[in-house]
């Protein structure tokens, strides 16, 4: 034993074995930390945490000795779930996520490509195309899961956690999952490569996804009531059903990865708002009962946050649909989206009423009728409090990716002078997006708007004399998604 940490840990990565329980490959086996050499095939745990929930662990059954383990790690099953250690300042660089962004690239992903020609009721391009560029999702143009989905995990302060590559099928639904670190990995290694050193530090990371699915938007859309969902495909769906976060009142659907990863540290960044589960089916109703758990004691810890736990699926399913553990996703998909497009208005629109965890009272909602989605609704709900004046941030911001910023000092104010123009803008632009919803951003606001008017003028009066600057944004990618 070294230093009182484990002998036997789960098999990093994303490998998968038979699971002896269920028979499903999405068994993880536990393998001796010094040597990578497994245990016997009984040891491991199943993915499936719901629908199968098999975990032997070499520590409980006497196979090892607890005792010299002082991080004996926790059964993950229903009500426990393995602590998230902090993780190392080591992510997947974005120029590595902008080689999926290519614009050909979606020609060729199935997943983007059933979105509008390959479901019952496919959705306008545009609308696509729209989610596309807020998720960043992208495409794998070469190796053997060429034609891929690229599924990034971008934190709030724009650091790309990790990369889930995934393949589908003619019906939208999963065939293969892995990541991009391990995609990467396998390549240089093939090729005799010598691993860069961005993946030998991210290889060390204890955990990959360690932010939500989406997370990256929580301060573009302020106001926002947010909707969480197990899997970025859920997301991903209920966005292009429900409509996009760009209506203060429209949820912002985000994604936690998988049934435990649900966890107070992931869910801090949503304090203040006001947060919906959609936990996924399960046979015998454990997801929402652990999230509706989980939901009280994150409630307690974040005051003036509210979490409510929708039974929507667990109250419309059946045993059939239980069993295989569908989500959200898997009932929109047969339903029209049109019916569910939400108007222009001041108040969540959530697909279903909402219930509180156990022991909290529950707000006002209305029952779907059967069958299931046949007549959509929304509930009576409270509108939120009116947010500040868009202030026009976002016509600011494009005003300044194009225009021309000088590189020389000038004079804004009297008594102001700016010498680094770029810097201050970016400063000042992101101080704006930040803190939009607190008065706070107002003084940065109004030099900008003064700075902007200052630039006109001199346009006017100097046509084509300032010098051209690149754009600041990232997300420049043009898109073709037209199937060929």
């Amino acid at each position: 034993m070294e230093n009182g940490s484990k002998i036997y840990h789960l098999e990093p990565g994303s490998k998968k074995h038979l699971c002896p329980s269920c028979g499903k490959k999405r068994f993880v086996r536990y393998v001796e930390k010094a040597t990578n050499d497994y245990l016997p095939e009984q040891y491991g745990r199943c993915d499936r945490e719901a629908n199968c929930g098999y975990h032997l662990n070499p520590y409980k059954d006497g196979y090892a000795n607890p005792d010299q383990d002082l991080q004996e790690e926790k059964k993950v099953g229903i009500g426990k779930s393995t602590p998230v250690r902090a993780f190392a300042d080591a992510f997947v660089p974005f120029s590595v996520l902008k080689r999926t962004l290519l614009a050909n690239g979606y020609e060729r992903n199935i997943f983007i490509q059933n979105l509008i020609k390959g479901i019952p009721f496919p959705f306008p391009e545009k609308d696509v195309e729209k989610v596309v560029e807020l998720y960043y999702l992208g495409t794998l143009n070469k190796g053997y899961m060429s034609g891929a989905l690229t599924i990034p995990y971008i934190d709030r302060k724009g650091n790309v956690r990790a990369v889930q590559v995934k393949t589908f099928d003619q019906q939208n639904r999963t065939i293969k999952t892995n990541f991009l670190h391990s995609i990467a990995e396998k390549h240089y290694l093939k090729q005799g490569h010598e691993i860069p050193k961005w993946l030998a530090d991210y290889l060390k990371n204890e955990t990959k996804v360690s932010c939500l699915f989406g997370e990256h938007l929580l301060d573009k859309y302020p106001v926002n009531p947010v909707a969480l969902v197990e899997a970025p495909k859920t997301a991903i769906y209920s966005t292009l059903y429900f409509g996009l976060p760009d209506q203060p009142g429209n949820l912002l659907w985000l994604a936690v990865f998988n049934l435990s990863s649900l966890k107070l540290e992931k869910c801090k960044v949503l304090q203040g708002r006001r947060v919906v589960l959609f936990p996924d089916l399960s046979k015998t109703g454990n997801a929402f009962k652990l999230w509706s758990k989980k939901a009280v004691e994150f409630e307690k810890a974040m005051p003036g946050t509210k979490f409510t736990v929708s039974d929507l699926l667990e109250r419309n399913a059946n045993d059939q649909e239980r069993a295989k553990g569908l989500d959200l996703a898997d009932f929109l998909i047969k339903q029209d989206w049109r019916a569910f497009r939400p108007k222009q208005r001041e108040i969540p629109s959530v697909p279903e009423p909402m219930v509180q965890p156990k022991g909290e009272k529950s707000e006002k909602g209305v029952a779907l009728n059967k069958p299931f989605f046949q007549q959509p609704r929304t509930p009576d709900a409270q509108p939120l409090p009116k947010p500040e004046p868009k202030w026009q941030v976002e016509s600011l911001e494009r005003y300044f990716i194009k225009a021309k910023l000088p590189q020389e000092p000038i004079q804004l104010e009297p008594a102001t002078n700016i010498t680094n123009v770029v810097k201050m803008v970016e400063r000042h632009m992101a101080i704006i997006k930040a803190q939009r919803d607190k008065p706070r951003f107002k003084p940065y606001y109004n030099r900008l708007m003064d700075l902007k008017a200052l630039l006109q003028q001199s346009k006017k009066a100097n046509a084509g004399r300032l010098p051209k600057v690149k754009k600041r944004t990232q997300n420049n990618v043009k898109l073709k998604i037209k199937s060929t």
